[in-house]
């Protein structure tokens, strides 16, 4: 951190008055202020960059001099500022702000804003790479009845001009909502808070935990900013087709169309005269994707966590073999909308396939073509947004000039098999886009010099202007000058070229050369040569007549620049007009590059992949071979033990498994879902064989981690997610429970187990798997037929030693098979993870005195009643407190007190007759 900027402030006193009179802000943003080449956080701000960035608060300074009028401060460069804005906007859903002096004193204006669902004005400072496209979502809801509530959405990516709009019905758990935000994989969610109803509206309470269960940043905006008294002349303003605005039947949506206005309003796209007439508007259907809520996310490992160590912990991780960024952007889309049209499924299958079975078309498309292919979305950005340049379009061209290499590596495809679906996929979108670029091509190549991109030059052709050419002779003279002056001095000093001296244009200097510093003493005391600069990489000089030749060379660079601005903005014009072009080969290569990592994940499985056999939605069963859990058979030293799955409608709809903590029960639940999600994204699966049925969600209960931070009780986390899975679940979902009652005392824990098993079994009739330590919940499977028992293997040695002392040596088999486990395993994770022996001879103890006891009252029910328990009570406590008045003297030896004991007993014929009694003097 020793190279941090030193606090430096014109006017201190002035700056520290102008902060402390800003306007509070929203608690989540940062103020930043930009001084040029540095930047500078103030205040709260200050501290907390100190303990995000640089993990500590010594880093901090006092503008001002005292405790009361100084103003804590943090300098960062360049490079610090980028890491803090990757980590405030992608990790801690912060907004950020950004100032910069106009001239004049204090005057300091907002010039760039920023949150988690809007970077557009700070994609070159993250440099692009966003792990998931920035989607921004605003929601209006209103009530309609007890449970109904109507639901409407307007989203968008900023970096695609689209707007989404969607209304809908939805339970008082807005579980609808939960698989939207999901579906979209939304960073920002606006919400209308009204003032004064803030706290009192439990809704809007019950919006907040879901937004925040996801993962989504939360943004308040007033009721005001979802008013729909101008949204239609805003749309008309936007949208393509002006007349779409007032035709569309979303036009009709008003709860959605208020967030439409909101969202507008909130992203500043009126303001941007370059956005008119671009924008399209679509309506999304929530039932075209299965449905995954917040805990499905988490169970299933979809995308990566924070304490994730290996990149395969993840399914993202583990597919993302994409060599694009644009791949990478829509595997992410996919993960989270799978989907449940059978046909598109194996359209998508059959791509995969294609790619699986030729390795030498899926390595020459991995290695020769995708790899060299930019992020076009955000090419297209910079043209439509009127910042591109010269550079821009000469990165356009060059991927122009590799599609014919693509193209003809897909039309060179022999097997009939695939060469229509590929076609269709690809070949025929390409060669149509190939064709629609063929002028950009041919523009290119007529003005912009790309003999002179080996020197990273970006210019015109001097051919193309009789002014630029006459410039452009100076300037290759003058360079001629300047490599004689090179020659020359490196003569004189007696050093090699290029080895030891060298000719450099540096950004600060410009032409001038350089020495490396053990050559450098042989310009010590030479007047002919001037020192600039002494760095790492040697000491930078320069001679009189160089630094002439240097200054003459800048000035006709300068010249030829301004000769070609208009010229270049000409291009840079023509070659905006092909966005929407660039847009849709931007969607072909997306795809192509997630169907090829796909493949490519498929085939360097540890066991290869196979491709799954789809049912429709509702038909058929799903029955998988010798499956596996994709990420864990990546994991360093795991060796995989494989299990077969079978779920059918009449024999195994509902597949209760019990069996030892750390046994794979929950493993074994978690990658049929996984499977199931991969099978409807379109990729090969890992097992033998395969065949399953769509189903149109995945819900899942499988712990509550960090709850408790948000004031949430592991029982009532549960209870929540259970809750939504009861009232979400359709006879096409998969439910996935991984231990449910927990939380609670045993009776109520299994009484509630019990229950929701059986409305699962009874009322809602799906796919489930239930993960359980409650053995008594197997009992299910005498009453329903499709509910089976399942339990995992563990091998039980007893070592040798007396009947006192044999210890239970217990191996993990991790197999799953038919019937139940008929005992636990608590003690054995005790001693696998070391507790003290004594400890673990104590448990041991007790659990087999609460067995034995247990045991002997399991009947004894049957043979005293109620009254014969309250009566042989009261006359037990009678005999009780006699004996202790009698032996309270403490002149009774212990032996005396036992006689005592038992002749107060004997003498009570009515107590021994009584059978409650007589059950406990049996004990």
């Amino acid at each position: 951190m020793s190279s941090r900027p030193e606090l430096k402030v014109d006017d201190e006193h002035g700056f520290i008055r102008y902060f402390k009179s800003l306007p509070t802000v929203h608690e989540d943003t940062v103020r930043i202020f930009d001084r040029g080449d540095w930047y500078t956080a103030h205040g709260e701000d200050a501290t907390f960059i100190a303990k995000t960035v640089y993990k500590t608060t010594s880093v901090i300074r006092q503008l001002g001099r005292g405790d009361k009028s100084g103003l804590a401060s943090v300098t960062m460069t360049v490079t610090v500022f980028r890491q803090f804005l990757r980590e405030a906007l992608f990790k801690l859903s912060k907004r950020v702000e950004i100032y910069q002096s106009l001239g004049g004193r204090m005057n300091w204006k907002v010039v760039k804003q920023a949150s988690p669902g809007n970077l557009q004005d700070v994609e070159e400072e993250l440099g692009g790479q966003f792990e998931a496209a920035p989607m921004i979502l605003a929601v209006k809801v209103m009530s309609k009845a007890a449970e109904a509530r109507s639901v409407g959405v307007c989203f968008a990516d900023a970096s695609v001009r689209e707007l989404g709009v969607s209304e809908f019905l939805d339970n008082d758990l807005y579980s609808n909502f939960e698989s939207l935000l999901i579906q979209l994989g939304v960073r920002e969610c606006l919400i209308q808070v009204d003032r004064g109803e803030k706290e009192k509206d439990p809704d809007l309470a019950k919006l907040r935990q879901i937004i925040d269960n996801c993962g989504v940043a939360i943004s308040e905006r007033p009721a005001s900013d979802f008013g729909i008294k101008d949204i239609e002349q805003d749309l008309a303003r936007l949208l393509k087709d002006e007349k779409a605005a007032t035709l569309m039947p979303q036009t009709d949506l008003n709860l959605a169309m208020g967030s439409a206005a909101a969202l507008i309003k909130y992203l500043g796209v009126l303001h941007d005269p370059s956005n008119f007439g671009q924008y399209q508007l679509y309506q999304h259907d929530l039932a075209q994707f299965m449905k995954l809520d917040a805990a499905a996310l988490k169970a299933l490992n979809l995308m990566p966590g924070p304490r994730d160590g290996s990149k395969t912990m993840s399914l993202y991780g583990l597919l993302n073999h994409c060599k694009t960024p644009l791949g990478s952007r829509l595997l992410s889309q996919w993960l989270k909308q799978p989907l449940m049209c059978k046909e598109d499924i194996e359209k998508r299958q059959q791509l995969v396939e294609a790619f699986v079975n030729d390795t030498e078309l899926r390595q020459v498309m991995q290695e020769e073509h995708l790899r060299s292919i930019p992020d076009l979305y955000r090419l297209a950005k910079r043209f439509q947004r009127k910042r591109a340049n010269l550079e821009d379009v000469v990165r356009a061209y060059q991927v122009i000039i590799r599609l014919p290499g693509l193209l003809g590596t897909l039309e060179g495809v022999m097997d009939e098999t695939y060469r229509d679906p590929l076609d269709e996929a690809y070949t025929i979108k390409l060669r149509e886009l190939c064709d629609g670029f063929a002028k950009l091509q041919e523009m290119v190549e007529t003005t912009v010099d790309l003999d002179a991109l080996d020197r990273h030059e970006y210019v015109i052709k001097p051919e193309f202007d009789d002014s630029l050419r006459i410039i452009r002779k100076k300037l290759d003279r003058t360079k001629r000058e300047i490599d004689e002056e090179f020659d020359k001095a490196a003569r004189d000093l007696g050093q090699e070229k290029d080895k030891k001296i060298f000719l450099e244009n540096h950004k600060v200097h410009g032409y001038c050369l350089r020495l490396t510093r053990t050559e450098a003493g042989c310009i010590r005391n030479k007047s002919a040569y001037q020192e600039c600069q002494t760095l790492k990489n040697g000491v930078y000089f320069t001679t009189r007549n160089l630094q002439s030749l240097r200054r003459e060379f800048d000035q006709q660079s300068q010249n030829y620049n301004r000769t070609q601005a208009s010229l270049v903005n000409e291009v840079v014009g023509v070659a905006a007009s092909y966005c929407p072009v660039m847009e849709k080969l931007a969607a072909v290569i997306a795809h192509l590059d997630v169907i090829v990592s796909f493949a490519h994940c498929s085939v360097h499985a540890p066991t290869t992949y196979v491709r799954p056999k789809m049912h429709d939605q509702g038909e058929g069963q799903t029955i998988l071979r010798e499956a596996r859990h994709p990420c864990l058979e990546m994991q360093d030293d795991v060796q995989f033990i494989t299990n077969d799955v079978e779920l059918t409608r009449d024999r195994s709809s509902f597949l209760i498994i019990t069996g030892p903590n750390m046994g794979g029960k929950s493993t074994y639940i978690r990658q049929i879902g996984v499977i199931a999600l991969m099978a409807q994204i379109g990729c090969f699966v890992p097992c033998t064989e395969a065949e399953l049925t769509i189903f149109d969600s995945i819900l899942a209960r499988v712990g509550a981690s960090d709850s408790q931070l948000k004031g949430v009780s592991t029982f009532m986390a549960e209870m929540l997610e259970t809750a939504n899975i009861l009232k979400s679940a359709t006879a096409s979902s998969l439910i996935i429970i991984d231990e449910l009652g927990r939380g609670t005392s045993t009776y109520d824990g299994f009484g509630l187990a019990w229950a929701i098993s059986e409305h699962i079994v009874r009322e809602i009739g799906c796919f489930a798997m239930f993960a359980t330590h409650f053995h008594e919940l197997t009992a299910l499977a005498d009453q329903f037929p499709q509910v089976k028992n399942l339990h995992v293997t563990a091998h039980i040695s007893k070592s040798e030693g007396g009947e006192q002392d044999a210890k239970r040596e217990v191996t993990l088999l991790y197999k799953v098979e038919d019937g139940i486990c008929d005992q636990s395993f608590g003690i054995h994770v005790a001693e696998l993870v070391r507790f003290p022996e004594k400890v673990v001879r104590m448990a041991k103890h007790k659990a087999d005195e609460l067995e034995d006891f247990t045991t002997k009252h399991q009947d004894v029910g049957l043979k005293y009643s109620k009254s014969d328990v309250e009566e042989g009570s009261t006359m037990l406590k009678d005999i009780l407190v006699r004996w202790k008045n009698e032996v309270d003297t403490g002149a009774m030896s212990k032996q005396e007190m036992v006689q005592k004991m038992r002749e107060l007993v004997m003498a009570d014929d009515k107590l021994l007759a009584n059978p409650f009694f007589q059950s406990i003097k049996t004990l």
